[in-house]
């Protein structure tokens, strides 16, 4: 693997390394989970317990997921970054000592507040809390979803924690089809179901109470458009003084910050504010695949350049792309079959020799409205030309397997599943502006269930902390409050959020057209890794074997009739799909 400087320039991996010894403690990945009902054959590895509830972490560290409050009543185990810790002061009404964790805090919010609590919070958190004296349990995110939290559904027992796979010794290995049904449309699993029929999740902005499983929304995603007359100009600066105040937030006092700079425009802001307002070096990273395909090294190096930050631009090969999946797989939790993940861990990696913490770009599409929901709004003009009602139009649009399902699937696979319900139709339903319904579906699901989780669980696997401002709630918020033809309108995208930064920027990066990042799957399954797919998908021992159609598979690794040039997508899906759950298998 070799790594290059803006100007192009390439040196050994261990010529330009920088020593860690400057850097914070690497955060560590979540290794607790909570079992409640049943703690009375557990071993060592409890670290608190009581007659009906046990925290259990699985190595020792120097620091215990949980915290008690003041009264010791209730016990908050879980992750959590909180941005505005010193916010809480005033509804805490003392002073927090310096020496005081996140936890500590929401352990002291809680014996004040109850379930309030989880309205104050600004961050990152997944949590679950212990009543001591009334003997209940609650469990809740934050609400964009930047942390997740999953437990298991079956039987007198819960077990409760925010890695996926932690739970696997708890649950019976039957597959969700509903849940492999949707995963084969987006690339990944949306709303509470997980591919395990026994494990649910906790949705972002809700709380899940037991005993009795009592879910509800302390925050739900809404429209709530303010000043309609008011210019862009007026929506960009507010918009402005928000990103400013969040991305200062994210950033590590006293400590370099990197960020992944694509060259795109969300990720240019993110890099452009930073540097603005960091007075500590700013890393950035790129990406690209050689020579031979396309990539956006022009503009990353521009926006580099002009913020002056330590660029490093990192080259993966076809064959670390396929070496390198199992192991990418291993540490998602659903399985995201997006062709990112490989090149986001591999970054990341390179990453963590220079920072401990790192900043993105996501969610600038969802918030401002990115150039992919132009199909949607073309289909709602012209729905009676292309025969497509919403939710088959929404399915399409990700461009996987929607149209292939009846023949992908098993038959009787496809008759279980083809009727049940979409966690999709409510939103697109809804009685929002149909811009900002798309926005809701894209926050909701691709953000909660894809891009968040994987850029937690791919960040933490390598020991960096990933932020990613453009998700922070406030953003969220007010991406809700802006009018709809300041976002998307005809061919101009995210017109606010480009008037918000036009003069941190170079105008080639702010008037670009959206591009994104094209992983070159459909040259690998041609070229380089056919015959490991092969062996991989149509093996009469794969895991998907019992659900997948094998021929349909095999016509696409022999590119019939491919006249989109889609099935390499398809293919890096399935591949995916299979190694996730071989993966999975390895931990019973």
């Amino acid at each position: 693997m070799k790594y290059f400087d803006s100007l192009g320039f390439s040196f050994g991996s261990n010529r330009f390394k920088r020593s860690n010894s400057s850097l914070s403690p690497a955060p560590s990945s979540p290794t607790w989970w909570v079992t409640w009902n049943a703690i009375a054959t557990l071993d060592e590895a409890v670290v608190w317990r009581d007659d009906r509830l046990a925290v259990i972490q699985s190595h020792s560290s120097s620091s215990l997921p949980f915290a008690l409050s003041p009264t010791q009543q209730f016990v908050v185990v879980g992750d959590v970054w909180l941005s505005q810790s010193d916010a809480l002061e005033q509804p805490l009404e003392t002073r927090i000592a310096p020496d005081c964790s996140h936890l500590q805090i929401v352990a002291a919010l809680w014996e004040r507040f109850g379930t309030e609590t989880f309205e104050l919070l600004v961050g990152m958190f997944a949590l679950a809390v212990w009543d001591r004296d009334r003997q209940v349990l609650w469990m809740g995110r934050d609400r964009s979803g930047t942390r997740t939290l999953y437990y298991t559904t079956s039987g007198a027992t819960r077990w409760i924690a925010p890695r996926l796979r932690d739970l696997n010794p708890y649950h019976a290995k039957e597959l969700d089809s509903v849940a492999l049904r949707d995963y084969l449309c987006c690339a990944f699993v949306p709303g509470e179901q997980t591919l395990w029929k026994q494990v649910r999740e906790v949705r972002p902005g809700a709380i899940v109470r037991f005993p009795g499983d009592i879910q509800h929304h302390y925050w739900q995603l809404q429209e709530r458009v303010v000043q309609p007359q008011e210019s862009l100009a007026w929506h960009g600066d507010r918009l402005r003084h928000l990103l400013a105040q969040v991305v200062g937030e994210y950033l590590p006092p006293q400590q370099p910050v990197g960020v992944l700079l694509s060259g795109g425009l969300d990720s240019s802001a993110i890099t452009a504010i930073a540097a603005q307002l960091h007075s500590e070096s700013i890393y950035t990273f790129s990406i690209h695949f050689g020579r031979d395909c396309p990539n956006e090294l022009e503009f990353s190096s521009l926006v580099a350049k002009h913020c002056q930050t330590q660029h490093h631009i990192l080259e993966i090969t076809f064959a670390q792309m396929w070496d390198h999946l199992r192991e990418t797989m291993a540490v998602l939790d659903n399985p995201i079959g997006d062709p990112l993940t490989v090149p986001n861990l591999l970054a990341g990696r390179l990453a963590r020799q220079f920072v401990a913490v790192i900043l993105n770009g996501e969610g600038g599409d969802p918030c401002f409205g990115g150039p992919k929901n132009q199909p949607m709004l073309l289909n709602d003009l012209y729905g009676a030309v292309t025969n497509q009602g919403e939710l088959q139009a929404y399915l399409r649009s990700f461009h996987k397997c929607a149209i292939d399902l009846p023949q992908l699937l098993k038959p009787e696979i496809w008759a279980a599943v083809k009727d049940e319900p979409w966690v999709f139709t409510g939103d697109l339903l809804s009685e929002a502006s149909y811009l900002n319904r798309l926005m809701a579906l894209n926050i909701k699901f691709k953000g909660a269930d894809h891009i968040l989780p994987k850029v937690s669980n791919l960040t933490q696997a390598v020991g960096l902390q990933g932020r990613s401002p453009l998700f922070d709630r406030r953003i969220v918020d007010l991406s809700m409050e802006i009018p709809p033809e300041y976002k998307l309108s005809g061919v101009q995208e995210k017109a606010v959020l480009k008037q918000a930064v036009a003069d941190l920027l170079p105008a080639a990066i702010v008037h670009r057209p959206k591009s994104g990042m094209m992983v070159p799957v459909q040259l690998g399954f041609r070229q380089y890794w056919n015959k490991q797919a092969r062996r991989l998908l149509l093996s009469k021992d794969a895991a998907i074997a019992p659900y997948l159609n094998p021929s349909l598979m095999r016509d696409w690794l022999d590119y019939k009739g491919d006249t989109w040039g889609r099935y390499g997508v398809k293919l890096w899906l399935l591949a995916s799909l299979e190694l996730w759950l071989q993966e999975q298998e390895r931990d019973r």
